[in-house]
């Protein structure tokens, strides 16, 4: 019995380690990725909705927690002036249910 329990609780909690995490650093050689703020949401790699809480965050779906500390955060991040200097071009939504990827090919910057 135990141990299936502790089957059914790890899965569990390497999801919750995956969660997207984010940290902005003040330095571009800081960062793991660089990322620039579209204006409009047809110009975005990856449309993002910014959580309130840690546990509402998601597996690399846009939906972005950000932390308080670099160690706590999976990914770091540094928002560039222009955007042919990001790896990744965003577009912050209003709606949890509009944050996604808009182009696969940039999700492996993510993981």
């Amino acid at each position: 019995m135990k141990r299936s329990l502790l089957i059914l609780i790890l899965p569990l909690t390497f999801s919750i380690a995956n969660a997207q995490k984010i940290y902005s650093v003040d330095y571009e050689n800081q960062a793991d990725v660089k990322v620039y703020v579209v204006d409009y949401e047809n110009q975005a790699d990856l449309k993002v909705y910014k959580v309130k809480y840690e546990n509402q965050a998601g597996k690399n779906d846009g939906k972005w927690y950000f932390t308080k500390y670099a160690n706590q955060a999976k990914k770091k991040i540094f928002f560039a002036k222009y955007e042919n200097q990001a790896d990744l071009k965003i577009f912050f939504v209003d709606y949890k249910n509009q944050a996604g990827w808009r182009k696969n090919s940039k999700k492996s910057l993510l993981y």
